[in-house]
């Protein structure tokens, strides 16, 4: 079994959750190590949303879970990984592995799946993510990083890029199908590049910023539309088979409008997570044309696997803005505040005594 390189595990903490942006190096004790767990020596870390709306926190946390490096270390069973492999995490570092949602191929969704930060291991240890000089998963839910996808491209994709891929796959986006993104920010940039891999012949962006119609067209997006206009949704003439809502403001989500633009048995899948309810609508949205109304959450591990292959294979790049991880803080401002396009990627920048 190898040994970690990295003798001190530090990383960039909040230690008040009303100083959401503001961090401070800490060391901090990994969990033990486990006879499937994998140590990375993280590169690269992507930035999501951080928030004040914290909830119950464990403080001080390190957040991040769109984690890049290299293996360290590998555990006396793990099969996936060798010392030297490029390898990242995503918003999970282990499960359960034995209960229905698991076995069938439904791990995100275990009830007693960890969470890369802010979350509990069984024996007690509190996780923390990839604001860090290394992070320790078990092999499931740490994923090969091609050769041909860089490491600081690669890190938003298991988050951001691995939520949309997984429910355009999972509803069926290919050739010959219309789908719609609803939001392009971080997420919604990955889906359009993701459904123009995928050789959808139509792709519509739906955005109340019409200041990004240029970028969409950019990406892929066959037709933008602009849902600040009243009755937007008139304005499509050909009905979609799949719309994928990205945004996360309820306030801005028009589902009666959204649905009147489906086909028939067509689908609308949320993927986005606003703080406030969605809005209400009647039953007869969903039975007039039959549609469904979905959500899903992240994606499994062969669906991350496949993702980064399709990235590999179809050149697909990130619009990302590399910032070194001291600046956390700002970036995480600068997210909150919409003043990214569209991802940041913290490159480490903590210096550790080497090898033991």
């Amino acid at each position: 079994m190898a040994v970690n390189d990295t003798t001190e595990w530090k990383g960039y903490a909040i230690s008040d959750t009303k100083k959401w942006n503001a961090f401070e190096v800490i060391n901090f004790d990994p969990k033990p190590p486990g006879d499937h767990d994998v140590d990375i020596k993280i590169e690269y870390c992507g930035v999501h949303t951080i928030t004040g709306g914290w909830g119950e926190t464990m403080l001080p946390v390190i957040p991040g879970h769109e984690i890049t490096g290299h293996v360290v270390r590998v555990g006396p069973k793990v099969t996936e990984f060798k010392v030297g492999d490029r390898a990242g995490v995503g918003p999970i570092v282990c499960s359960c592995l034995a209960c229905d949602k698991c076995r069938c191929g439904n791990e995100q969704h275990c009830d007693n799946a960890v969470d890369t930060y802010n979350a509990k291991y069984p024996d007690g240890t509190q996780s923390q993510g990839g604001f860090s000089t290394a992070i320790r998963a078990h092999e499931h839910f740490a994923f090969p990083i091609p050769d041909g996808v860089k490491l600081e491209e690669a890190a938003p994709m298991l988050c951001a890029g691995l939520t949309v891929y997984s429910p355009l796959v999972r509803n069926g986006a290919g050739p010959e199908k219309s789908v719609g993104i609803v939001g392009l920010g971080g997420l919604g940039h990955f889906a359009v590049q993701f459904a123009k891999a995928m050789a959808c012949k139509d792709i519509v962006v739906f955005s109340h910023s019409p200041g990004k119609k240029e970028d969409a067209l950019k990406l892929g997006a066959t037709r933008f539309t602009d849902t600040s206009k009243e009755d937007f949704q008139k304005g499509i003439t050909m009905p979609l088979d799949l719309v994928i809502v990205t945004a996360d403001v309820s306030s801005g989500i028009p589902i009666e409008k959204l649905a009147s633009i489906l086909k028939v048995q067509g689908r609308l899948i949320i993927v986005g997570l606003p703080d406030n309810q969605l809005p209400t609508f009647k039953a007869s949205t969903l039975t007039e044309n039959a549609i469904f109304i979905g959500g899903s959450k992240i994606g499994n591990r062969q669906e991350a696997i496949d993702m980064l292959k399709l990235a590999a294979d179809k050149g697909i790049h990130p619009w990302i803005e590399l910032l070194p991880m001291r600046d956390a803080g700002k970036a995480v401002t600068n997210v909150k505040e919409n003043k990214v396009r569209y991802r940041y990627v913290l490159k480490m920048d903590i210096p550790t005594s080497g090898k033991n």
